[in-house]
């Protein structure tokens, strides 16, 4: 059996909300073996994330949120590979901001389990940067996918709309930072980084009152 690996490809592309657009650079997240994988936020570039892939079997396309730098390749990649886009429901709306046209194949739900290549990655739904964001645990390679939800530095983005600061606070401190502190957390952009090292980073956040 081949060993299960994660693999980071990053994209090039815009993030428009709210009549904005700005140049973004996105972190594709590739898990799997020599034999299979699923994309983590299809972003940008469906031809470079095929390539990624390579000749094994996708299994799913997870889009952590429906913000439009997340998901824009999801649909041609799914055509290329036939493999499944999965979407929390409560980011329906901003799904169809971008693709107004096709829907998501099928649904994430918290505590739903996706397993591939032996590895088990557990759906934690963590409202605040949208409201249907989620972040995918999976506890063999101790490996947080943590979307837009909590980057090295602290929490993500609330200031537009859809998203909330209180509730993604929320998210962070009873579903993210109870994990373990050695959980390496894998985020939409820019660099990876650790549960431990963010806790005190959530914490700045609380006493400075934001």
């Amino acid at each position: 059996m081949s060993a299960v690996r994660i693999e980071r490809l990053v994209t090039f592309g815009q993030f428009t909300l709210d009549g904005g657009t700005w140049d973004v650079e996105n972190n594709v997240w590739i898990v799997g073996d020599d034999h299979e994988a699923i994309v983590i936020d299809a972003a940008h570039d469906a031809e470079a994330i095929a390539a990624a892939v390579g000749d094994r079997r996708l299994t799913a396309i997870v889009c952590t949120h429906a913000h439009n730098d997340h998901i824009d390749a999801a649909p041609a990649l799914a055509a290329r590979t036939g493999a499944p886009m999965l979407l929390h429901a409560d980011d329906l709306p901003l799904w169809k901001q971008t693709h107004p046209d096709r829907t998501p194949d099928g649904e994430l739900a918290d505590g739903q389990v996706l397993c591939v290549a032996g590895v088990e990655l557990t759906v934690l739904h963590t409202p605040g940067h949208a409201p249907g964001a989620v972040c995918l645990y999976a506890p063999g390679p101790t490996a947080l996918f943590s979307g837009d939800t909590l980057f090295a530095g602290g929490p993500g983005a609330t200031g537009r709309s859809y998203s909330d600061f209180g509730t993604i606070v929320d998210s962070i401190r009873d579903r993210l930072l109870t994990l373990p502190g050695e959980t390496v957390v894998h985020t939409g952009h820019g660099e990876t980084t650790t549960v431990a090292a963010e806790a005190p980073h959530v914490q700045e956040w609380l006493d400075r009152g934001f």
